[in-house]
């Protein structure tokens, strides 16, 4: 009954007039940035952060709109999956497996409706999977000390090559190097300055802002500076949506099925959207047999992965909010601008910022049925948006970064600082090494290390304390078993792939 009190004054935070229209902005820029092939959650959610520090939004409002941008950005992948046979990002890559078959054969509205309800229902699971079990989390994670923390930080790196699809040496990198860059400013215990040199504007460390956006958008112009110009694309009729809607109906089970699968994956630190929408495919797949015709236009081939992708979204928010690590990459962007306000996502989070965290729980209901109907009517205008040329767009892109960023704090330093990650950004996916943990090593390793100085002060340097309680047992035993099922999945993976 308190979960619905509090659930109860969510909703009337959510229902003020300026948090709906924050809703319904989102989910349309989202549902926009994600039927783009290439831009994903990621690049949209870190795009628009500057956007609400511009606006001046409060924490609430501007947490809202942007995983209202963040569940736009899940719904729209499918689009471009279906009617150009690409992915929008890598979780609907499964989706492209039946969608585009069924939009050859005149069957396209059809799979877009079929994928908006299994996407509605799945990120629908997710939201009430938040709702009842964020709060349990909350009353274990109270007892945490730093001892505790630190291992929390160390699940998160063990499992880091979760959140990208790169190797996990590659990822290992990364990491290295976002702690690195996050060592960068005054020492928390000395208050000696550390790697400025001599630069002011680093005593304070990175702006987390500014490195995302580089890392991110402008990196992904340079990307689109080498890259051949727009090809022409085969154009498909997409026909009406209510088809897929009523399919929906015969798909219940398999989007059931596919809703539990993602809602698990998500809420496993660093495994992920793209892990919950393979498995539901796979494991879909497997359950109908020789029964099914997956891969040449089986619409429980396009209902079983959107179900799950769109529910590893929604729990991903789980240990980001609950224990303020990230559980994929665009939470860890949402990290960052928590990060940015002054607020410490983890267990005190519910108790001080109620009406933030019960308001944006709320906010998600309303948004996944606000891009149900968005989806439904809007489809082919979003699937025209394809159309658009990339010369055109990616300018667009590039214009809201450095406005934006330069809003900021009117710094010009700020820019600079925002081109140098965008050129690292560039150089490190020429190479094919994973730009989130980079963002990971950047946000936790402050806390990270924060907490293990303080540990080692209250053991007077003894180091067992580290593992002295059996919370941090558990939690060092969950990492290598997270580690363990990452690398059997990527071998899983590499085999599929042969």
């Amino acid at each position: 009954m308190e979960i619905l009190d509090f659930l109860a004054h969510g909703f009337a935070v959510a229902l003020q007039p300026e948090h709906l229209l924050l809703a319904l902005i989102g989910c349309t820029i989202g549902t926009l940035i994600g039927a783009l092939p290439g831009l994903g959650p990621v690049n949209g959610v870190a795009l628009l952060i500057p956007l609400a520090f511009n606006f001046g939004l409060a924490p609430t409002a501007a947490l809202i709109l942007l995983v209202s941008v963040y569940y736009g950005c899940m719904y729209g992948g499918r689009i471009s999956s279906i009617v150009l046979n690409i992915p929008g990002d890598e979780p609907a890559m499964m989706t492209t497996l039946d969608g585009y078959p069924m939009a050859r054969a005149g069957r396209g509205g059809e799979a877009l409706g079929l994928s908006a309800v299994a996407s509605f229902v799945g990120a629908t699971v997710a939201t009430i999977g938040l709702t009842l079990f964020a709060p349990l989390l909350v009353q274990v994670a109270i007892r945490f000390g730093p001892a505790e923390y630190f291992a929390l930080f160390v699940l998160a790196f063990a499992t880091i090559g979760g959140v990208t699809s790169g190797s996990f040496t590659k990822s290992f990198i990364a990491a290295c190097l976002g702690l690195l860059l996050g060592t960068v400013g005054i020492d928390p215990v000395s208050s000696v300055a550390r790697y400025t040199f001599g630069w002011y504007e680093l005593y304070d460390g990175i702006d987390y802002i500014v490195a995302l956006v580089g890392l991110f958008a402008v990196s992904e112009c340079l990307l689109f500076l080498e890259r051949d110009r727009d090809k022409a694309t085969a154009s498909l009729r997409i026909g009406s949506a209510i088809p897929g809607m009523r399919r929906s109906l015969a798909c219940a089970s398999t989007i059931g099925r596919g809703s539990v699968i993602g809602f698990i994956s998500g809420v496993l630190p660093g495994a992920g959207a793209s892990l919950g929408s393979f498995l539901s495919y796979v494991l879909e797949k497997r359950w109908w047999g020789a029964k099914g015709k997956f891969g040449e236009g089986d619409p429980r081939g396009v209902a079983a992965p959107e179900a799950g992708n769109n529910a590893a979204a929604g729990g991903a928010l789980i240990p980001m909010l609950s224990l303020g690590i990230p559980g994929s990459g665009t939470t860890a962007i949402l990290l960052a601008l928590l990060l940015s306000m002054n607020i410490t996502p983890g267990p005190l989070l519910f108790e001080q910022q109620p009406d933030m965290v019960w308001g944006l729980v709320a906010a998600l209901f309303i948004g996944n049925v606000m891009l149900l109907v968005l989806n439904i009517p809007l489809v082919g205008l979003f699937a025209k948006v394809l159309q658009a040329p990339s010369w055109f767009l990616m300018p667009v892109v590039t214009l809201v970064a450095f406005v934006g960023i330069y809003s900021l704090n009117n710094s010009p330093f700020d820019l600079y600082m925002m081109l140098a990650f965008g050129v690292l950004g560039y150089v490190l996916r020429k190479l094919d090494i994973p730009t989130v943990p980079v963002v990971l090593g950047l946000l936790l390793g402050g806390q990270m290390e924060f907490n293990l100085r303080r540990a080692m002060s209250i053991s007077s340097g003894d180091w067992s304390i580290l593992w002295s309680s059996g919370i941090s047992i558990g939690i060092y035993l969950f990492a290598v078993t997270l580690l363990i099922a990452g690398l059997v999945y990527a071998l899983l993976i590499s085999k599929r792939l042969k």
